[in-house]
């Protein structure tokens, strides 16, 4: 019987499987900043309520994500290193708007520090953690948040409703997760550069796997609360809210062939190039300042 290690599980049979002539652009935008749009402001609560516990960890997570990937910089190749760089950038920027977004329900009486204090918590734990967890971990959730983008701007149906400004947000940030939904993973192959084959697919499937199921208890249980604190509650909120997720627009079940994906043999995020969907919003973001990786 052959040893595991012999099978060929991941993409180092691929020499670049991130698209060279891909270019990572840091765009320069705020939103905002001189309106405040409804409590309700993607037309329903349910999608309201998923936002906002969404974006209540995007502050702490990123931050996560940064260190994360630039812990195992050294000796990347000067293409990944400039990825990296505004792999940052980016991330930075996406700090300070979720922020600024994460105030304005505040000012709409959501209490969200809930949400904040848990994924303190979560991530006050990974601090004695192996370092190449964290990049594990920062790799399956740059998956979830790549798989959404991608749907965010494939199906008009999840903003439709939406004040303008908040759904341009969303669909900017959407576009720059698009953008540099390589990296992580690109940095985890050349952290594990050592590995087996066997070894690098079995941690990361295991890791996603565990991820999976903290993300949506934990996402649940916070869109659950928001709504809550809207006055829906019992059956009324929870019906609402898997029909929103799983029937319409139906996020969860329109991201799951992609989600099993992650678990083939030599994935890699960019074997769907769907670098057209960014080109259909990115007029949008033109007046923005525009800086590509060196």
């Amino acid at each position: 019987m052959n040893a595991p290690s012999k099978i060929d599980l991941d993409t180092n049979r691929r020499s670049d499987p991130t698209p060279s002539d891909l270019t990572i652009t840091v765009r320069d935008e705020r939103f905002n900043r001189d309106r405040t749009p409804r409590r309700w402001w993607a037309g329903e609560p349910f999608g309201t309520a998923w936002h906002n516990a969404l974006s209540a960890t995007f502050p702490r997570g990123e931050a996560f994500f940064i260190e994360a990937v630039k812990a195992h910089r050294e000796g990347a190749s000067p293409k990944l290193e400039a990825e990296i760089r505004a792999f940052v950038r980016q991330e930075i920027n996406h700090t300070r708007e979720h922020i600024a977004f994460n105030k304005l329900a505040e000012d709409h009486g959501y209490d969200i520090k809930k949400i904040d204090t848990r994924v303190a918590e979560m991530l006050a734990l990974t601090k004695d953690r192996p370092a190449i967890l964290n990049l594990a971990v920062t790799m399956a959730l740059e998956h979830y948040t790549a798989m959404m983008a991608h749907e965010f701007l494939a199906n008009p149906k999840h903003f439709a409703k939406a004040d303008p400004e908040v759904r341009q947000m969303w669909q900017w940030h959407a576009i720059e997760e698009i953008e540099h939904k390589g990296v992580a993973y690109d940095t985890w192959i050349h952290a594990t550069k050592d590995w087996t084959p066997w070894m690098r697919w079995k941690v990361r499937s295991l890791i996603m796997i565990s991820v999976t199921g903290r993300f949506f208890t934990n996402r649940w249980k916070d869109s659950i609360n928001l709504l809550a604190q809207d006055g829906i509650t019992g059956w009324k909120a929870r019906w609402g809210q898997f029909k929103y997720l799983a029937w319409s627009p139906g996020v969860v079940r329109r991201i799951f062939p992609a989600w099993l994906a992650y678990f083939k043999p030599g994935f890699h995020p960019w074997d769907h190039d769907d670098r057209a969907l960014i080109n259909l919003y990115e007029g949008e973001f033109s007046d923005a300042l525009m800086q590509p990786a060196e």
